[in-house]
């Protein structure tokens, strides 16, 4: 289906054509309409199916059809977003969208001065796309009122609930014009997320474009189990090997991603890394030599990558697993876009496999695993069990020393290294790729900072 067919005003039109703008995604097929007609719309859509377009061309066609001036500190519309990246992507994004229309468009986000960002609201802002809590700050500052806005848009929501900002997302809300129409986007969904659509939306309208956490398609899964302490010695052979280039590689922590890239750097290899210890001059220049290909590897947490929009990426790593499993519906929602083929590659320690089971539960399928010779794992089973024994007790061997198999009559036992060498050329058993368990575990626990 074309945008063509959608009878938009032309001068948007020709916006969408300067964007290379021609056919509709799926949840563009099944959002625009509806949002036009101003109904409350709930859409789970992975990342990367054009959600973007998919709430920002109803809002800028529902501006049009009822025209109202600009005016001072008093936005129409306002889009809520996790984070700065993502906030910057969706206004670059809106004003291709809105070139030869009379709509201005400004991002609000922490991280740079007030200023500059309070002088634009002063001028008069029709569309504000902010993170909750820069925007709280503005509010405080009576740099901008909300009781004007008839549209509002959730993005990203399901982060949103896991980064803790739907409190100060809900007293926004109540800011805003009581007959306002509201979208709520989310790439996963959960009790959570549908708790939170009934509070905020009317008489809304739920749209799935692809089986609830689910994966695209096109991406090839693939696990290397390692030692934690040998990853970045897997991640540098690998890239070697198989002449890998722009590798979004994922961290769970910050310090993760430090060592990571103290260990690329010293091994000569370009990489960067982004996450929120970093200004948003030194994100923004990481961002940009990653984009241009200056940068091999670019490293970054969960958090700071949210929103990050690389045309082409063909690999995604993931250096630790997520913590909660529908993160890694996130992170590798960023290859295998738009039809092209992407690689999800996953590198995992004995000590990451239940965390493995959790999202292989949540995705319904096993992942193929590769054994690299050389960087064999012994098995965790066996591992606990002998631990549980007190096997190893009184033993003086290091750990690297030592290695963990199990014995004939089932019982776990530690053998000399060189032995440990001999079991370890032994094949490795095959892992089904498939398997058609769709059930998706519960959220458990908290999660760390990123």
């Amino acid at each position: 289906m074309q945008f063509s067919s959608l009878d938009l005003a032309p001068d948007l039109q020709r916006g969408l054509v300067e964007c290379g703008y021609s056919t509709m995604t799926p949840v563009q097929m099944q959002a625009i309409v509806p949002a036009r007609r101003g109904k409350d719309l709930q859409v789970t859509a992975q990342t990367g199916t054009g959600k973007t377009a998919a709430f920002a061309l109803p809002i800028l066609q529902r501006m049009l059809d009822a025209p109202k001036p600009t005016a001072e500190k008093r936005p129409r519309a306002l889009i809520l977003t996790p984070t700065r990246e993502l906030a910057e992507q969706i206004a670059d994004a809106i004003n291709g969208y809105a070139k030869f229309l009379p709509i201005s468009v400004t991002a609000l986000y922490g991280g740079v001065k007030m200023g500059g960002q309070a002088n634009k609201l002063a001028a008069g802002v029709d569309i504000v796309i902010s993170t909750p809590g820069r925007l709280l700050e503005h509010m405080s500052l009576g740099n901008v009122i909300l009781s004007d806005v008839e549209f509002v848009v959730l993005d990203e929501a399901d982060r949103m609930l896991d980064m803790g900002f739907i409190t100060d997302a809900l007293k926004l809300l109540q800011m805003t014009s009581p007959n306002r129409q509201t979208m709520l986007f989310s790439a996963t969904t959960s009790p959570a997320v549908n708790e939170l659509s009934h509070k905020i939306l009317k008489n809304h309208q739920q749209i799935r474009v692809a089986k609830v956490n689910s994966t695209a398609d096109t991406v090839n899964h693939l696990i290397y189990p390692v030692e934690e302490s040998r990853k970045i010695e897997l991640f540098e052979k690998l890239l070697a090997e198989k002449n890998w280039f722009q590798v979004l590689v994922f961290t769970s922590t910050k310090d993760q991603a430090d060592r990571l890239l103290a260990g690329l750097q010293q091994r000569k290899i370009d990489a960067a890394v982004c996450h929120g210890d970093k200004s948003q001059g030194a994100r923004r220049r990481a961002i940009a030599e990653f984009k241009s290909a200056k940068l091999q590897v670019l490293i970054a947490t969960e958090v700071a990558a949210r929103g990050l929009d690389i045309q082409g990426l063909d690999y995604v790593v993931n250096f630790n697993l997520p913590y909660l499993p529908e993160d890694y519906v996130h992170r590798i929602g960023r290859t295998g876009r738009a039809g092209a083929t992407g690689n999800a590659i996953s590198f995992v320690s004995r000590e990451e496999e239940q965390t493995l089971e959790r999202i292989q539960k949540l995705i319904g399928g096993k992942i193929e695993r590769i054994i690299t010779p050389g960087f064999e794992v012994s098995n965790r089973v066996s591992l606990l069990k002998s631990i549980s024994r007190k096997v190893l007790s009184g033993r003086a061997n290091k750990a690297s020393e030592t290695v963990i198999e199990p014995a004939s009559g089932g019982r776990a036992k530690p053998r000399n290294k060189a032995e440990g060498e001999q079991a370890s050329k032994k094949p490795a058993p095959k892992f089904l790729k498939r398997t058609n368990d769709n059930s998706a575990p519960k959220k458990s626990g908290g999660r760390g900072k990123s």
